[in-house]
């Protein structure tokens, strides 16, 4: 089992920025690539970057040049900057992880993060 655990939420003005972790803990090992993921008000969950373990990138249209995803796999932590933040950016954001072997997500509690205007 893994489990994620999600901070830096919080209140932001329209162009501030916002720096979100997630820390894993249990079996690490499992974890192949993970990311983040955010869910506005009665709008359904949507990506918005993922990192392998590798290193390799992949982000939403709406977030590129504006998030960057990074991933410190001493300490077991993805991290999402958010710069130009954008009332849109409004949501509860999920970290996930998904296991190396097999089709299988974990999924942390999320962390709301809101743009005002």
């Amino acid at each position: 089992q893994v489990r994620l655990v999600e901070s830096g939420g919080g209140l932001v003005q329209a162009g501030g920025s916002l720096r979100l972790s997630c820390v894993a803990s249990g079996f690490i090992f499992s974890i192949g690539s993970m990311g983040w993921y955010r869910q506005a008000p009665g709008k359904q969950r949507e990506l918005v970057a993922t990192i392998t373990d590798g290193g390799s990138t992949n982000y939403a249209d709406s977030v590129k040049g504006r998030f960057t995803i990074s991933r410190d796999n001493a300490k077991n932590t993805v991290y999402l900057q958010m710069n130009s933040l954008k009332p849109e950016d409004t949501a509860v954001y999920y970290c996930n992880a998904r296991r190396k072997t097999g089709s299988f997500d974990w999924w942390g509690q999320g962390t709301r993060v809101t743009v005002s205007s």
